[in-house]
């Protein structure tokens, strides 16, 4: 800059700060935090991204802290125990209460087994203005869900769940062109159930997920016959499209899904795994962009808790807007508390 100028802004009372130098991008791993660990799949994705030969997405996140967390619930107290010491043999810190993990990472993967205790886990978090990454199901009940959501769009904070099951081959299969325009879908899986929340809030989730990743939102009324060794649900959409699932407990129940075009039926040879579920939520940290809108993901959670509904009437027809309705002024309540 010439002296006049320097001379003319100095008179007026204005400085003059040198420009900024542009910064090279940091190769330092974005740290995560695992919040409960009592799920097989604490291991599973911590052995993932801590690889050291992790490429491609899932390279440059590293888990460095753990909370053990855990409730009464057997799947997690019977559980806890083994993986938080698994953590720990691997060189991952174990803390004792959640503000003292979130001093040390930058995001976190909130993985307990229990939903019910989702809700109180994740306030701290999003509070703290951490990406969130919820293991399925996104909460113990929809109100819960739709209180997570609607904190962490106060706060502007990116959140994200979803089970494994509708990534990996389902997200080409469902636009490929010998399918054509979707017309309706099967899925099916095993359908074991858990205390405290929906029946299919547990494991019914991993085929219900992927019925929504195909036929996509605007279900309006489900249905469900519900015996000791099936559940069998059925969706309407609103543009007349019918979409079922089949949770099984009793036989073959491996997952799968059938989709129904209208230039072809084809099955789905292939469900996502841990590892096309690790590479979204790699994506997630880093863009801060959730590959599965809260809308979608609180309209599975309205579908599971209409199955319920439905099994209470014997099968009738219950409409998902009447049971979202209830949900909000639920978790309206919830976030006064």
């Amino acid at each position: 800059m010439n002296t006049y100028r320097l001379a003319v802004l100095t008179a007026l009372g204005l400085s003059i700060l040198p420009v900024a130098q542009a910064q090279e991008p940091s190769s330092a791993p974005i740290r995560a935090g695992m919040i409960g660990l009592d799920t097989s799949h604490v291991p599973a994705f911590a052995g993932l991204f801590n690889n050291p030969n992790a490429a491609g997405d899932v390279a440059g996140i590293k888990v460095v802290a753990g909370y053990p967390g855990g409730t009464d619930l057997p799947a997690s107290h019977d559980r806890v125990e083994k993986f938080t010491e698994g953590l720990r043999a691997k060189g991952i810190a174990i803390v004792d209460s959640i503000p003292k993990l979130l001093e040390q990472v930058d995001v976190v993967m909130l993985e307990s087994v229990d939903g019910r205790i989702h809700l109180q886990e994740a306030i701290p978090v999003i509070k703290a203005g951490k990406p969130l990454w919820i293991d399925k199901p996104a909460a113990g009940s929809l109100a819960d869900a739709i209180a997570i959501y609607e904190l962490a769009k106060r706060h502007h904070v990116p959140v994200f769940s979803s089970s494994s099951l509708r990534f990996g081959e389902l997200q080409t299969l469902k636009n490929n062109e010998e399918v054509g325009a979707i017309l309706g879908a099967s899925t099916w899986g095993p359908c074991s159930y858990s205390t405290g929340t929906p029946d299919l809030f547990f494991y019914g989730i991993h085929g219900v997920e992927p019925l929504f990743a195909i036929m996509g939102t605007g279900c309006e009324t489900v249905s469900r016959v519900a015996t000791k060794n099936v559940d069998f649900v059925t969706g309407t959409w609103k543009d007349g499209r019918v979409g079922s699932y089949r949770g099984i407990r009793t036989g073959q129940a491996s997952a799968g899904a059938m989709i129904y075009g209208a230039k072809g039926i084809v099955p789905l040879g292939k469900v996502g795994n841990y590892e096309d579920l690790c590479r979204e939520i790699a994506r997630f940290f880093k863009s801060g962009k959730a590959p599965v809108s809260a809308e979608e993901t609180l309209e599975v959670l309205a579908f599971m808790e209409a199955a319920d509904e439905s099994k209470r009437q014997n099968g009738a027809p219950v409409a998902l807007a009447g049971v979202l309705e209830k949900a909000k002024a639920e978790a309206a309540a919830k976030l006064k508390e």
